[in-house]
């Protein structure tokens, strides 16, 4: 690894450094004025940044330029174009011009579009996001860009992340002026912390369940899991430590804050979690560092596994979501105050967050709902799927005293009013962290424990920031026409406190008591994707995404149809998958076994005619009733996923898997690992559970 960060950190990177260093004054100037407000790029400036961009990428090694996008398939994409322009005389120049910089052409016609394009409407765009800084990956210099269709849907997650972005930025200036705060830009930040498994990748080679689907279809469970909670922060594997150390130098090599690495609960599980960024630099951050992962992994010999769950009985993977809010000034708007005056202004946000997660649990749901999340959500490992927040106890029992109208009993014990002196300070940091909450206040940010580890941040961020500006909308909509801010205040404060108090659970929402305390309380359990996904075309959903200018009601629509989609496909893979390891891996193993073992009878009775044989006798009569039950469960898994498929719209198959193919899914596996102990070691079809756990 190499030794000096400071130097090598974000040497791929064309960032402002990089832009003033190389970029004539005039032209500097110009760009940061975009990066800063937004303003148009004009042609005669992007052609000088194109220019310098393409020199700087040569000296990195850069033969092509890419636009790299994010479409709805959750992965990043990228059309790779030469710089070669070639000459009269036969020679060739390295050009790139600034209308290629910000505009490109992809064809979008085999991207998700949920029906809402046909196959010929092949014309998309790429646009440049100027505030997400190029980089050298491999040959090619990557533009980060949006992607949009020629009649201006998006097409993509950054788009729709930008437009929500530019929403709360509206909404909270409106709030801070009401505090005499007048500043030029809100903007979300974002920490993801990312975890993941590392595996041997021959290991990985010989399971096609893994190769395919990304997570173990079978696999009997191993004489050690995780239940010595010996692996939690244990010394890293020498050859994990060289794997994160390749990995860190790259990241840096990228400009990524790669901070924290460690080994987590499960066996072969770990986590790597960066500095906060700005919530688009965040999310493009997270889908590179994905990447990176798994091309580093394969340098090492080894497979990282990003599947919310890629082995049963173990711990899954999730992606935790540090969202914060913060303007130009360096305030964090989630800081809880000294003052009463910025105590004001924090509950005021506070409560806006309250109101928005209570009123939109179903888009939270939605947001991070996938087939391998619904494999970790509420799997006592993770936080449920019923959406709540935790507040910690300082903050529980400030807000406890404005629902019950009493005195706030620490600090001060007069009652609480907001703006005056009696409003007491609220410490950082005065309580533990919940890890069972979904959604939860850890000092100065919110943590949305509920993304999968290989989710794309776009979509939860987007809700997020969606959310709660709508929110903020409603608020600064009644106090700007208050006549008395401070009266306002409070009774704004007090009424919607009370109104989404169900929203705040500070308990253990592992325990099954919480399941029966949150139906009383009426939150929403959204088990499955389609559960979930059922409610994204509410009338209430379609109003905030539309008026926040997030969505379109035609992008909403396709939306749904992409992700019930998308879940269909998935489980299709999974079960084809499984129905050919049953046909060609397991049974076929079995019947060896059956045979060897009929064998060593026969030869053992042929040379001594009293041997009894019970225990090989047992084992046959044991392992051909599991041949027949897995025959059976198997052909009944069949005939359920050929029904499934048939069932209608897509909201009718993607019903039709959970209801009936993942039950006979599950039933099937029970049956086929029952025989994997009993076979012996030569007889394995694939490697177990043990062996991809424990031979890193």
């Amino acid at each position: 690894m190499t030794a000096n960060v400071p130097e090598i950190f974000g040497n791929m990177v064309f960032n402002q450094s990089v832009m003033q260093e190389r970029l004539p004054k005039e032209t500097f100037k110009a760009l940061k004025k975009t990066l800063d407000s937004g303003a148009p790029l004009e042609l005669d400036v992007a052609n000088v940044v194109a220019h310098a961009m393409k020199d700087w990428a040569i000296e990195k090694g850069a033969t092509h330029f890419a636009h790299w996008f994010q479409p709805l398939t959750g992965i990043t994409a990228e059309k790779h174009d030469s710089f070669i322009t070639p000459q009269d005389d036969g020679s060739i120049i390295m050009s790139f011009s600034g209308k290629e910089l910000v505009k490109g052409e992809p064809d979008a016609s085999s991207f998700p579009s949920g029906g809402h394009r046909a196959t010929f409407e092949a014309r998309g765009y790429t646009v440049w996001d100027p505030t997400s800084y190029p980089f050298v990956k491999e040959h090619t210099l990557c533009i980060p860009t949006a992607f949009c269709s020629y009649t201006g849907e998006a097409l993509d997650k950054k788009t729709p992340l930008l437009r929500s972005m530019e929403a709360l930025d509206k909404q909270a200036k409106r709030i801070l002026k009401l505090f005499g705060k007048n500043v030029a830009h809100v903007a979300t930040t974002v920490g993801a912390e990312q975890e993941y498994f590392i595996v041997d990748h021959e290991l990985w080679s010989k399971r096609k369940d893994l190769r395919l689907t990304g997570r173990t279809l079978f696999g009997a469970k191993p004489a050690k899991g995780q239940e010595m909670d010996d692996q939690y922060f244990a010394a890293l594997n020498p050859r994990i430590v060289k794997y994160m150390e390749d990995l860190n130098d790259t990241l840096w090599r990228y400009g990524i804050y790669s901070k924290t690495e460690h080994n987590e609960v499960a066996p072969a599980q770990h986590e790597m979690a960066p500095v906060f960024s700005t919530t688009n630099l965040a999310v493009d951050q997270n889908q590179l560092t994905m990447e990176v992962m798994k091309k580093v992994a394969k340098r090492h010999g080894l497979e990282c596994l990003l599947h919310e769950k890629p082995f049963a009985g173990l711990n899954g993977s999730g992606k935790h979501n540090n969202w914060s809010m913060g303007t130009n000034e360096g305030e964090n708007l989630l800081e809880p105050g000294n003052t009463p005056e910025s105590n004001a202004q924090f509950l005021l946000f506070l409560t806006a967050i309250l109101k928005a997660v209570d009123e939109n649990q179903d888009l939270l749901r939605i947001s991070v709902a996938s087939a391998g999340n619904d494999h970790r959500l509420g799997a006592n490992e993770a936080p449920p799927a019923i959406i709540s927040v935790y507040l910690g106890d300082e903050l529980y029992n400030v807000l406890s005293s404005i629902v019950d109208g009493k005195p706030y009993a620490g600090g001060s014990k007069s009652k609480m009013t907001i703006g005056v002196d009696v409003l007491p300070s609220i410490p950082k940091d005065s309580t533990d962290r919940n890890r069972t909450s979904p959604f939860a206040f850890t000092g100065n940010k919110f943590e949305f424990r509920s993304v999968g580890s290989s989710l794309s941040l776009g979509g939860p961020n987007t809700t997020l920031n969606a959310i709660v500006a709508y929110t903020l909308k409603q608020f600064a909509d009644e106090l700007e026409s208050a006549k008395n801010l401070e009266t306002a205040l409070n009774t704004l404060i007090e009424r919607e406190v009370k109104a989404h108090w169900r929203i705040v659970f500070n308990g253990n929402g592992y325990d099954d008591s919480w399941k029966v305390e949150a139906a009383k309380r009426g939150l929403m359990e959204l088990k499955t994707l389609p559960d979930a996904v059922a409610h994204y075309m509410d009338a209430k959903n379609v109003k905030l995404y539309t008026e926040m200018g997030v969505y379109s009601k035609e992008e909403m629509e396709s939306h749904y149809e992409i992700k019930l989609e998308k879940y269909a496909q998935l489980l299709n893979i999974e079960v084809e998958t499984m129905l050919e390891m049953i046909s060609k891996d397991i049974l076929p193993a079995a019947y060896k076994y059956t045979g060897s073992l009929a064998k060593t009878v026969a030869d053992l009775k042929a040379v001594l005619p009293s041997a009894k044989a019970n225990a090989e006798l047992e084992t046959l009569s044991k392992l051909d009733g599991l041949i027949s039950e897995l025959a059976k469960k198997t052909s009944e898994l069949s005939s359920k996923h050929l029904a499934a498929k048939d069932s209608g719209d897509v909201m009718s198959v993607a019903r039709a898997y959970v209801d009936t193919v993942i039950p006979a899914m599950v039933e099937t596996r029970a049956v086929a690992d029952q025989i994997e102990p009993i076979l012996g070691e030569e007889f394995k079809p694939y490697p177990s559970y043990e062996d991809l756990l424990f031979r890193v």
